[in-house]
Order: C-alpha cells, then structure tokens, then sequence
C-alpha cells in the first residue's frame, strides 16, 4: 500500500477514546474534510451537527476506516486507526489487522445493513462468533440479553422483512453492542425512519449514554442533542466551525454560520 503522509507524533499521556489529528479526506479534486482537529474523551457523547454534504458522516467512517484519509490520522483509545507508523510515513494495516481493530468500534448507519436471509439472532450473533471467539451459546445468551436491552424480547426468530424500521435498527444496535465495543459510531441512525419511529431508537441510544458508553453520534434531532450530548460540533464545507459545551453551543452559538443552521433546524 502507498504511505500517507503527514505523520505526526503520538502524544504520550491518558488516552481520550478519540483522538483525530488534521484529518484530510478527497475524492478526486473535491476536498471533503480540510483538517478536523477533535477529541472524545472516554464516556462522553458528542453530536456531530452540520448540513448535509459538510463531511460528518465522511468523517464517522474515517474512525474505522471504512473510508481511508488523505492526511491526518486517527486514534482510538490511543492505538492509530489503519495504519502501522514506519519511520514519517503511515502504511495500511492489512483487511485482517483492521478486522481486529474494528471489534472495538461499533457502528449504526442510516440504512440498517441486517442479513435480510438471516434471523435476528443470527444477525446478531454471527459476528462475536467469528471475530471474537465466542462460542454459540455465549453469543446467544448475550443476543437475548440485548435483546431486552432494545425491547425486542421475543423477535429472536423474526427475519428483518418482518421488522418495522425502527425494529431493525435496535436490531442493527444490538448487532453492534454485541461485539463489546469500547466506541459507538451513529451515521443519522434515524434518518430513514418514519417520524413515528424515531423515538424508540433514541430511546435505546439514550439509554446506552445513561450507561457511560462513549458515543459519537452524526444527528439532525436537536432535541436528542440537546438532552444527551455532553458537547456538540458544528461542521459545515469540510471544518469544525464550532464546538462546545451542548446549552452554549444551541443557545448561544458564537458563529454566525452556526447560527443560520440552528434557525433552520427549528
């Protein structure tokens, strides 16, 4: 694989769960992210707001690599997302290595992404028996018990063509949880819902912040933000444009880009 250039030196100090460093990404000649500076600290949740096209759910799938950048780098929990560091260049880990380094990063996308010829269980439990050497009735045992976690208790043999969306996606949620992730990755995991749905999957998303999980959620429900994030960061072209503190940021933006988003949003 090619380098990447633009390492930069890991800092040796107490881990934050997320630590982003100038972190790139370009499709062709289009410049997508120019340079995100971020950092999540370990049982924080952080909401990514911003309008469409202004990189947040680029910059969610740099983090576990589903997307490669073009400079910068990325660590969680103080390990470099992707790459081995050989002398100033970043060379990409192999699909195996990047396997293991994903069983610590949970993701939910907007669409649901379940094995629509498996059952519930199966969707949930084939993961941490291939990837974390669980055996079958380990996996089961804990597909049930996240299975109460979302309210699904008794769907376990429900395909996802017999689940409402917002079914699928706890599914999708317990499918992620079920790796034991250390982070939760969440791309507008409401966005393909009918209005009537959307509670129940920031339901179970608030109750996993109540349980200290570390989140990082890319969102367009001002209300969930408001009640759950401990900060929220405004992009917009590529940039982070503001962050903060999740009542000083809504109330008072200090950023007039900031604000024009939030009065469209209300």
């Amino acid at each position: 694989m090619s380098p990447l250039t633009n390492a930069q030196p890991v800092k040796a100090s107490v881990h934050p769960m997320v630590e982003a460093i100038d972190v790139r990404k370009s499709f062709g000649h289009l410049e997508v992210l120019k340079g995100i500076d971020l950092t999540v600290h370990k049982g924080e949740v952080v909401c990514l707001l911003g309008p469409s096209g202004s990189g947040k759910s680029t910059f969610l799938r740099c983090i576990n690599h589903l997307e490669r950048m073009t400079a910068g780098r990325i660590l969680v929990d103080g390990k470099l997302i992707g790459y081995h560091e050989r002398g100033d260049a970043l060379h990409e880990m192999t699909g195996r290595e990047l396997a293991i380094q994903r069983r610590d990063i949970g993701m939910v996308f907007q669409r649901f992404n379940l094995f629509a010829h498996q059952d519930v269980l199966t969707n949930i439990c084939q993961a941490p028996i291939l990837n974390r050497g669980r055996s079958r009735e380990q996996a089961l045992a804990r597909a049930r018990e996240l299975l109460r976690m979302v309210d699904l208790e008794g769907k376990d043999t429900a395909f996802p063509s017999q689940l409402s969306g917002g079914q699928q996606q706890r599914v999708a949620i317990a499918r992620a949880l079920a790796m034991d992730p250390k982070l939760m990755l969440f791309d507008e995991p409401t966005s393909a819902l009918d209005p009537e749905l959307v509670g129940e999957v920031l339901g179970v998303m608030r109750k996993l912040a109540e349980g200290g999980m570390t989140m990082l959620v890319v969102t367009h429900e001002m209300a969930f933000a408001r009640d759950v994030a401990d900060r929220v960061i405004f992009m917009d072209q590529g940039v982070v444009v503001e962050q903060g503190p999740t009542r000083e940021v809504l109330d008072n933006p200090r950023s007039e880009r900031t604000r024009a988003f939030l009065r469209r949003m209300h």
